[in-house]
């Protein structure tokens, strides 16, 4: 991580959190925050430790996981520019749940405990874009139990990347796929399992692989192959 510097007030104002803030509202928050620079595999935050402030990442992308004693982790979720972690640890006190890992070099705002409670209070758009959020999380945490409860790996390959592609040019594409190894730590399988799998839709012409990229070809397919039964 490289050492803390204040940012320039105009990278607040591209933030959607701060969206509502006027200028004098986003002068006094370039006083509270710190523009961090974290290199690839650097912790920003650890799982068992204080949470210290809310992070937000302006580039690059993160994982969120659980690890444990042996060396292993399971992934939560990937995580990318204008999304935020640590709100959990600041809003109930309890030390973070999870470890967020940078996948590739991160440029991030830190915003320290005092500050974010200080602007949950004082700004009730901000509050509800966090309550959303998580409401969101726990939506995704619901449905990643129903996954791992009702549906077999094949079903959980195809529902991850259904629920990762995004429309572009009228085609859904997930532009930016996890590596194998990332996605069967991510539905709890073998990186094996889950090459067999991606080789099966390929083969099946549900899907098409280029480069890092995954195009969803036949997409009701996929989203029928990965409901609960």
């Amino acid at each position: 991580m490289s050492a803390p510097v204040t940012p320039n007030p105009q990278i607040l104002k591209t933030v959607p959190l701060f969206s509502s803030f006027t200028d004098q509202q986003i002068a006094t928050m370039a006083s509270w925050v710190q523009h961090r620079s974290y290199t690839r595999g650097s912790a920003i935050l650890r799982s068992g430790e204080e949470t210290d402030g809310l992070y937000i990442i302006l580039s690059g992308r993160v994982k969120v996981l659980i690890p444990d004693e042996n060396g292993h982790e399971v992934i939560l979720t990937i995580m990318g520019a204008q999304e935020y972690v640590g709100e959990m640890g600041l809003l109930d006190g309890l030390p973070s749940s999870a470890t967020v890992e940078a996948l590739e070099p991160c440029e991030v705002l830190r915003l320290p405990r005092t500050a974010f409670l200080s602007c949950l209070e004082g700004n009730g758009e901000v509050a509800m874009l966090v309550l959303r959020n998580l409401v969101k999380r726990l939506r995704d945490a619901d449905r990643k139990i129903e996954s791992l409860a009702l549906i077999d790996v094949y079903g959980r390959v195809a529902r991850l990347i259904i629920d990762m592609a995004e429309q572009v040019d009228g085609q859904w594409v997930v532009q930016r796929a996890p590596a194998k190894q990332e996605i069967a730590r991510m539905i709890g399988a073998s990186r094996e399992m889950v090459s067999r799998v991606v080789k099966d839709l390929h083969e099946k012409n549900l899907i098409r692989t280029e480069k890092r990229k995954i195009y969803v070809i036949d997409r009701q397919s996929m989203a029928q192959r990965g409901s609960a039964h």
